[in-house]
């Protein structure tokens, strides 16, 4: 023990180094990772509030040969002032053709004001029974501006690859299209009913006929009784 004192004396001008050297580096290493943990914070705070478009092409359930652009705000804040400026990248008249048919709708000439989280927008569809070969094989994009909540200002260019979609079909029907047939087929039938244009073939069971029946019913018993 004695021997551990006299060490202590001797070195402690040493360890006194030693040891603030230690408080040091693990002030160093604290302050890294709150900065860190801040940085992170800042981050996700950012991405609550940040907007996000997409644009994606999409079939009709009843139609796959006609296609409608969907735009989408896929980010957890809102998108202000959007604007539309589509391009062609290959398919030069048939790409054309795509663009003029999506774009009829008016917000791609006016822009679009605010998209909330979640919510979208529909285009105006063009068939692609039309020029079918041009069509399919077109590349066409968007040059898109907009600001978030904050301000901040996101531009960037969003494709659509046309021939994505080539080879694409459908087997059968819809279930939900279905229904609705069935349903309105349904609806027609019933208002038929209600309105006289079409009578219930119905056949009239009395009371006399009840008779009729009971009694040839005994002759048959009678009959099988005298065999």
């Amino acid at each position: 023990m004695t021997d551990i004192l006299k060490f202590l004396n001797e070195n402690s001008a040493a360890l006194t180094v030693i040891f603030s050297a230690a408080v040091t580096l693990a002030t160093v290493v604290y302050a890294i990772l709150t900065w860190i943990l801040v940085s992170e914070t800042r981050k996700m705070r950012q991405v609550q509030t940040e907007p996000k478009i997409e644009i994606s092409l999409q079939s009709f359930d009843i139609a796959v040969h006609i296609f409608r652009l969907h735009i989408r705000n896929i980010g957890l804040g809102p998108a202000l002032n959007i604007k539309f400026s589509p391009k062609i990248v290959s398919g030069g008249e048939s790409a054309q053709t795509l663009i003029t048919d999506f774009t009829k709708t008016n917000f791609f000439k006016i822009g679009l004001s605010y998209l909330s989280p979640g919510e979208q927008r529909l285009s105006h569809y063009t068939e692609m029974t039309n020029d079918h070969n041009g069509k399919i094989s077109s590349v066409i994009a968007f040059d898109i501006e907009y600001q978030g909540p904050t301000g901040k200002k996101y531009k960037e260019t969003l494709t659509i690859d046309m021939s994505e979609h080539k080879g694409t079909y459908q087997l059968g029907k819809p279930h939900l299209y279905s229904i609705a047939l069935s349903l309105e087929k349904l609806q027609k039938d019933l208002h038929h009913v209600s309105t006289g244009f079409r009578r219930v073939r119905a056949d009239v069971f009395n009371s006399e006929d009840r008779k009729a029946e009971q009694q040839a019913l005994r002759e048959r018993i009678e009959n099988e009784r005298a065999k």
